[in-house]
């Protein structure tokens, strides 16, 4: 994997282009959010967070789909259980994966943050392989990204909380900070 920062996308990997995104306003990246998500909730590899975020989910799929089908979201990243690699938007552009949210005062994170989607749930662990390639991932951006400390790198639940829980209490925080070390 390698990072081009012209275009902000990576390469080795696999794109899935979203619409979902816009314009920075300053340009800055300074924050990285983790997150989890699985669709429906607690299944895994359907291929239906891909459609969610290309606007592309059959709300007649699953009951759950219904509520969800009309929202427009995305992450620039999203890393499967078996490792695989997924980027949905340009790191140079705004993806909508913070909702309302705020950091250290500042609020509407999405201006100045990366979104990286884990396949999981609140209620289980998440992969070794998943683990190596956030790590790798990380590891990456933070090189062309240095305002991205340790410090910036946080959950959804930590910029939005009490309305968002992810990536859950089976995130091993300390692991993961240890492996960037």
């Amino acid at each position: 994997m390698q990072f081009d920062p012209q275009s902000g996308w990576c390469t080795g990997i696999s794109h899935c282009p979203s619409d979902n995104f816009n314009e920075r306003p300053d340009g800055e990246i300074s924050l990285l959010v983790i997150h989890n998500i699985s669709l429906p909730p607690g299944q895994f590899a359907t291929g239906q967070v891909q459609a969610l975020f290309q606007n592309r989910l059959d709300p007649q799929a699953h009951p759950y789909f219904a509520g969800i089908a009309g929202l427009r979201v995305s992450a620039h990243f999203l890393i499967e259980r078996d490792g695989r690699l997924w980027q949905f938007v340009s790191c140079l552009q705004r993806a909508w994966h913070a909702g309302v949210s705020c950091f250290a005062g500042r609020e509407g994170c999405n201006d100045f943050s990366l979104g990286i989607e884990l396949e999981g749930t609140d209620d289980l662990p998440f992969s070794e392989a998943q683990y190596n390639q956030l790590t790798s991932l990380t590891r990456l951006l933070r090189q062309h990204y240095p305002a991205i400390s340790l410090e910036r790198i946080v959950g959804h639940s930590d910029i939005a909380p009490g309305r968002k829980t992810d990536p859950g209490p089976y995130f091993d925080w300390q692991r993961y900070r240890a492996s960037l070390v």
